[in-house]
């Protein structure tokens, strides 16, 4: 029987399947803990789920604080690609790294699917 995280990592794993601008992805807690992961040998885990929680408090402050009501996404966009991050309900948070030619419009709502597949099991 699967357990909750092999679950989660069976749907990050199918995000990237059916999303080939997506190259990682990872669900990691409002705590910055990693609940489930599919990234590469050379990610740190720990780093990204901490940076990655960061990033979405600051954003939920920011929308907040300039009345843009509650947060659904973040993205950051480098010279080699994005880091996008997506609130999975209240606890938790999809993020993905994309390749810097990726069709943004189908990647964040493959993400959202994914999102809400993966609120049932955080």
């Amino acid at each position: 029987m699967a357990t909750r995280t092999d679950e989660m990592v069976h749907h990050l794993k199918a995000l990237q399947m059916n999303t080939p601008d997506i190259e990682a992805s990872a669900v990691v807690s409002v705590d910055g803990l990693i609940v489930a992961s599919a990234l590469p040998s050379d990610v740190e885990e720990d780093r990204v789920s901490a940076m990655s929680a960061a990033m979405l408090s600051l954003g939920e402050r920011i929308s907040g604080e300039l009345g843009r009501g509650t947060l659904d996404q973040v993205f950051v966009r480098g010279e080699h690609g994005y880091v996008l991050l997506m609130a999975i309900g209240q606890d938790a948070v999809l993020t993905a790294l994309a390749d810097g030619r990726a069709k943004l419009g189908m990647v964040l709502l493959d993400m959202k699917r994914t999102a809400n597949e993966l609120a049932r099991l955080v």
